[in-house]
């Protein structure tokens, strides 16, 4: 079975559009359709229901995607072995991490592990932590910087990150006067938020789903330049982690009472072939990466 035409397959499975999957692998559109209509013909059976709008694989479909993805894992594994035998340093490693995360605690480390090791190749996946469980799951990433209170069975974890969650508002605002807030006044002040998956919206989404609460979001987005633009203006307050605005003359920080911690740790598949590269980033982070120094 052509594993090319397998990868195509899944990528139209997991981002559910011709159009969408064709601009991430890279091809054009018509050449992705070929694709597909030979793989049904290889596997003699219907995979894509070109009629069905609100369901585009089929029965089948979904059987063969739950195969694909244990194999093209099984076969990356394969590929990263014999890539090791021909020189201890190379190698590749899919890491996924989530934006903020990515564009504050980690440029300069990321930056220093290239120049130690340059010939292995990072590959970043920015999503949200739920969304990076289930890629490793899926064995579409080697390692992940995940939630580290929620542990999903089918993978390991170590301890990397704990952070506080604070409240980030305007200065102007009336609530930047307050030593502390609780949930639920945050709750009731008009919000600019992550989208869902990120643990800085769904720990507001929870309590307020808990207390049965109607929350006044006024801009939802995952760009957190835009967002701190939103809430400088006084469009919203915020979640956020207090290193973020450590640079922000015209925004404050107030403490959530009771404290609110955010737990990360360094995340992979139980009996997934962990390379020598993936093992040498996750050394890596660990000894830099350590509270009083990085991250202080």
């Amino acid at each position: 079975m052509n594993l090319k035409r397998l990868e195509y397959f899944c990528q139209l499975a997991v981002t559910g559009n011709f159009t969408r999957a064709a601009n991430t692998i890279g091809i054009a559109q018509p050449a992705l359709t070929i694709s597909i209509q030979k793989l049904e013909q290889e596997t003699g059976l219907k995979l894509i229901n070109r009629a069905e709008k609100n369901a585009l694989l089929t029965a089948e479909g979904e059987v063969l995607y739950k195969l694909a993805t244990q194999l093209l894992s099984k076969a990356k594994q394969v590929e990263l072995e014999l890539e090791e035998l021909k020189e201890l340093e190379r190698g590749s490693i899919r890491f996924g991490v989530s934006a903020m995360m990515g564009s504050y605690y980690f440029p300069k480390v990321l930056t220093a592990f290239k120049q130690k090791y340059p010939k292995i190749k990072l590959h970043l996946v920015d999503q949200g932590t739920a969304a990076l469980e289930k890629m490793l799951v899926n064995g579409e990433l080697d390692i992940a910087l995940v939630r580290g209170d929620l542990e999903n069975p089918q993978l390991r974890y170590t301890k990397l990150i704990n952070e506080e969650v604070i409240a980030g508002m305007a200065k102007t605002n009336p609530l930047s006067k307050q030593k502390t807030l609780s949930l639920a006044e945050f709750c009731q002040q008009p919000l600019v938020l992550f989208h869902g998956g990120y643990f800085l919206r769904e720990v507001v989404s929870q309590h307020a789903k808990k207390h049965h609460l109607e929350l006044d979001i006024c801009m939802e987005t995952n760009l957190i330049e835009l967002q701190k633009s939103l809430v400088r203006n006084e469009v919203g307050i915020t979640t956020c982690l207090s290193r973020i605005l450590q640079d922000e003359p015209k925004m404050v920080s107030v403490a959530f009472e009771p404290k609110i911690e955010f737990k990360l740790s360094l995340a992979w598949k139980k009996n997934h072939y962990l390379s020598k590269a993936s093992k040498a980033f996750m050394d890596y982070l660990s000894t830099t990466l350590d509270q009083t120094n990085e991250l202080k």
